[in-house]
């Protein structure tokens, strides 16, 4: 099966997404942010703790504060009892210590005065007289309170370079008094609609037309993998129109996606403008995967450009399998565990599909629960079919040169 390009064999997913990474120049830009703006942006320096956390030791509970060693053998048949040195106040530091057989009044958060190395709860106390309590249970050294430093200390490396950063990232910064940081500039991607038949989603449509769809599933798809999307527009199926998108494109962004035009026809310019428009151009124009099998990769004067096909499952599939790889390069977020697991479920296939040979086939199934196992449902209908999408919970691959699946099979279904 030969390749848009004339060559013999259409290249393999695999085999085109390495092209594609090993040509593209990523160099991801970098900006001081507030912390306040932070949620999702990836790290561009690693995180370095200036201070202790916390900065003393603290109660988490309700209760006196003591030295564990004089509540050794407490019960409520013989407690211990200890005289009440004073009260520790929220916010404030303790202008008294703790004496051998001596308890201080302290809240959850409250500052442990000195000597103090453990908290009795309330509840393990009783109260004698105002200025004494039994405490009717024993606590160890450190329980009940978190010690100075026990979070993280002075120079501990707190979050990596590359690193996503998460909510409970941001509350780790607040802690240690970080209000500012150092995170890669959100890489821009420009979205070019080509088509003369296509029309903003806003306009009613004439014979013949029909509406933008791709630009704004292609804009949330982006937007949802750390990128800016920049949707340039709608333009029509002509050399000098297109050619002057992507140069204005190229100058204000770090990718650029055209929607359209990457089959082969008569109006189907974008291989030729982009060949046009720098070094080295195409690198490949066909791939073994359906739907999307005459996806356009290339790389101009260092940034990744991408033709992609107008069907909008096809929009779907290739941004999965080849923009968000070169996305995620832009964006400078480095590998976790947690981002090679993929959102997967297994289900049992509900009907016999088959597979166009020679072709990577990416399927959309809705999941239906019956008699108490999960079974695929295929969604059938043409790539141009929006509403498959909508349908669908996600796909099922049926490999290279495999003609298909039977009813029963157990597959494993890639979650949208």
């Amino acid at each position: 099966m030969k390749d848009m390009l004339g060559r013999e064999e259409v290249l393999s997913v695999e085999e085109a997404r390495k092209l594609l990474m090993e040509s593209a120049s990523v160099v991801p830009a970098e900006c001081r942010i507030d912390i306040t703006d932070s949620l999702n942006r990836i790290l561009s320096r690693d995180i370095v703790s200036p201070e202790d956390l916390p900065g003393f030791s603290r109660s988490t509970m309700d209760g006196y504060a003591v030295s564990a060693s004089d509540t050794f053998g407490a019960k409520e048949g013989m407690p211990s009892y200890l005289n009440i040195a004073g009260e520790v106040f929220m916010g404030e530091h303790p202008d008294f210590e703790i004496q051998k057989g001596g308890a201080a009044k302290i809240a959850t958060g409250g500052m442990l005065p000195a000597n103090a190395d453990a908290v009795v709860m309330f509840e393990q106390t009783s109260s004698v007289n105002t200025d004494m309590i039994e405490v009717l249970k024993p606590v160890a050294p450190g329980e009940n309170i978190i010690r100075s430093g026990e979070d993280c200390k002075t120079g501990d490396v707190i979050l990596r370079k590359g690193g996503r950063i998460r909510p409970q990232d941001v509350g780790a910064l607040a802690g240690i008094g970080i209000a500012k940081l150092w995170a890669y500039e959100k890489p821009k991607v420009a979205i070019i609609a080509t088509g003369d038949e296509v029309v903003p989603a806003e306009r009613p449509l004439k014979p013949g037309q029909v509406r933008d769809i791709n630009s704004y599933s292609l804009s949330c798809l982006i937007e949802e993998n750390g990128g800016i999307a920049l949707r340039q527009g709608i333009f029509k199926d002509r050399f000098e129109t297109l050619m002057k998108a992507v140069e204005d494109s190229l100058g204000e962004a770090d990718l650029v996606a055209i929607t359209g035009g990457s089959s082969v026809g008569t109006k189907d310019l974008t291989a030729k403008v982009i060949n046009t428009a720098g070094k080295p151009g195409v690198l490949f124009h066909g791939v073994s995967v359906k739907p999307g099998k005459p996806m356009i990769g290339a790389v101009i004067n260092g940034k990744p450009v991408f033709g992609l096909p107008g069907h909008p499952a096809a929009i779907i599939v290739t941004f999965e399998l080849f923009i968000k790889p070169v996305l995620k390069l832009l964006t400078g977020e480095t590998d976790r565990l947690i981002h090679k697991i993929k959102r997967t479920v297994k289900a049992k296939l509900l009907k016999n599909i088959s597979s166009s040979s020679g072709r990577e086939d990416h399927i959309r199934v809705s999941l239906e629960e019956i008699d108490n196992e999960l079974w695929a449902v295929p969604v059938l209908g043409k790539s141009g079919l929006i509403t498959t999408l909508v349908k669908a919970d996600g796909t099922i691959v049926i490999p290279l040169r495999k003609p298909g699946m039977e009813k029963g099979t157990e597959v494993e279904v890639e979650l949208f």
